[in-house]
Parts: C-alpha cells; sequence; structure tokens
C-alpha cells in the first residue's frame, strides 16, 4: 500500500507525538532510578541530575541495613509467595466446581460467586469480621479476605470447559478419583491460565496497603508499600538500628535518595517476574473470552 504525502505526514506526527508520550511516561522511572544511585554529595549540590557523575549503593546499603525495612520486604514476600499460591489454589479449585455440569445446585454456587463481582461489602463489614475472628495485627488478615476473586473464578471457569471431557473420563477409568482428575490433569493443562493469575495476584498481594492500614496497627508487621508510603510522607520516618543511623550519619545520606532507592526495590521484584511468566501470560490472558 502506497501512502500519500499527508498520510506520511500523518503518520509521522503521530509517531512524534506517541514518543513525546512515552518518554513523559517514562522519564519518572528513569529519574528515580538515577536519583537512588546518585552519589548523596552530587545531589546535595541540587539541580536535575540526568546522569550522575559517581554512581553508589549507598542508599541502597542504608536501607538494607535497618531491620524494618527488611521485615517489610519479608512480609511483602510472604504474602506475594504464599498467599498467591492459596489464592491460586483455592480459585483454581472453585472454578473446577462449578465447571462440573453435573454438580448438584450449580446455577445457585454460581450465582452466588457472580453476585460477589456486582456487589462489595465495603470498609466495616470485613473489618467486624477480621476483627471477630481474632487476626487483627496477623498476616493472614491481608490473605483469607482476599483468596479468591469471583471475577477470576468465572474466567478460570470458562477455561476449564474447554478441556475435553474425555480427558477426565478417561482418568477415571484410570482408577483417578476426583482429586487426582484435578491435579494430574486439571492444573497441569491449566499452566497458562494459572501463570496469568498467579501474576495478578502476586501483583496484588506485593502492592498490599490499604488492608494493612486497616487490620495492622503493629508497624513491625507492615508489608513494604505501607512503609514506603511513611517515608514518602515523613522523611524522619526511622528504620531502626544504630549502624543504619551511623552510616546516615557519616555519608550524610539526604532522604530523598532513600525514598527513591525505597520505590526502586518496592518495584523491581514484580518487573523481574514478570519476563519469566510471560510466555504463559501470553496465552492465559484471554482466558475464558473465547470458546470454541
Amino acid at each position: 500500500m502506497i501512502l500519500s504525502s499527508s498520510d506520511r505526514w500523518i503518520n509521522m506526527i503521530i509517531t512524534v507525538l506517541l514518543v513525546i508520550i512515552a518518554i513523559s511516561a517514562l522519564f519518572p522511572l528513569y529519574y528515580v532510578f538515577v536519583i537512588s544511585f546518585t552519589d548523596p554529595s552530587e545531589y546535595l549540590r541540587g539541580g536535575i541530575i540526568l546522569f550522575p557523575e559517581k554512581w553508589t549503593l549507598s542508599s541502597y546499603q542504608y536501607i538494607l541495613s535497618t531491620p524494618t525495612f527488611v521485615r517489610a520486604i519479608g512480609v511483602s514476600s510472604f504474602l506475594a509467595v504464599v498467599g498467591t499460591a492459596c489464592s491460586l489454589l483455592v480459585t483454581s479449585a472453585l472454578a473446577y466446581t462449578v465447571s462440573r455440569k453435573q454438580l448438584y445446585g450449580r446455577r445457585l454456587l454460581m450465582l452466588g460467586i457472580l453476585l460477589t463481582t456486582l456487589f462489595q461489602p465495603g470498609i466495616i463489614p470485613p473489618f467486624i469480621l477480621v476483627k471477630e475472628l481474632g487476626l487483627m495485627n496477623n498476616i493472614w488478615a491481608l490473605i483469607l479476605p482476599a483468596l479468591t476473586s469471583g471475577w477470576y473464578v468465572l474466567l478460570m471457569k470458562g477455561f476449564f470447559d474447554g478441556i475435553p471431557v474425555s480427558l477426565e473420563e478417561a482418568a477415571t477409568i484410570d482408577g483417578a478419583g476426583d482429586l487426582g482428575v484435578w491435579f494430574r490433569i486439571i492444573l497441569p493443562l491449566s499452566l497458562p491460565a494459572m501463570a496469568a493469575f498467579g501474576l495478578f495476584y502476586a501483583v496484588a498481594y506485593w502492592n498490599t496497603f490499604f488492608t494493612a492500614v486497616l487490620y495492622m496497627n503493629d508497624h513491625t508487621k507492615w508489608p513494604l508499600q505501607v512503609l514506603l508510603q511513611n517515608m514518602l510522607i515523613d522523611s524522619s520516618t526511622a528504620m531502626g538500628g544504630d549502624a543504619a543511623a551511623e552510616m546516615m550519619a557519616e555519608q550524610r545520606i539526604p532522604p530523598e535518595t532513600l525514598k527513591m532507592a525505597a520505590v526502586v526495590v518496592a518495584t523491581v521484584p514484580i518487573l523481574m517476574v514478570y519476563p519469566f511468566l510471560q510466555k504463559h501470560f501470553s496465552k492465559g490472558a484471554m482466558v475464558g473470552s473465547v470458546k470454541e
């Protein structure tokens, strides 16, 4: 197809605008990354730093030497790993259950799941439930209420509907029970769906913030996002440790570079996970949307 002169100009203008928009979107991320590695003395001179004269890890050494920050990373990692595993287990089990047409009361169960996607309970009912269960200041309060999503269950059910029933019948003839069929047949075949939803759950658990603010009064159990928010608001947020405070005083580390380093630490893990799941994610992103 041969483009006219006016079409080429229009395409050029659109390309330039998209490049400008992309640079505008990426520049804050680049600036955060650069400042986190900038030498404190260079940052204290002021001005916009596009490329540091001297790269340093002093900000990372400080935040990673503080017990509070390291503990927050541990809490967020526990949520992302254990929470994601539990959510995938529950979601896949429930989706497989409602996908079986011989299930008694299947329509009523699906209606109940659908209602959870249409109506949200708000803040007070979950808070009362967590409090009555004695889960306040308990890390499981950040996992159990968010264990599954009705929308994810319905999408994964659409994926399970596409698995031939003959495979389950063959496994049953070979002596496999319902759990055996689920573990040995269904789950291995649903790897793309599990990877896609696993990424969704992992990102949600890693970025846990509001529920932690509601249920966690003990700052030693804060996840990373809550600690980061307190660091961004209050530059004097103490992260504990005499050795860390001494390091900050000796190297004159400004609070801003610490904030930037904390943002990078909170962002990089999820960015590193995505490339490993990209192959399966591209297959599972459209789970349940098209039925053959």
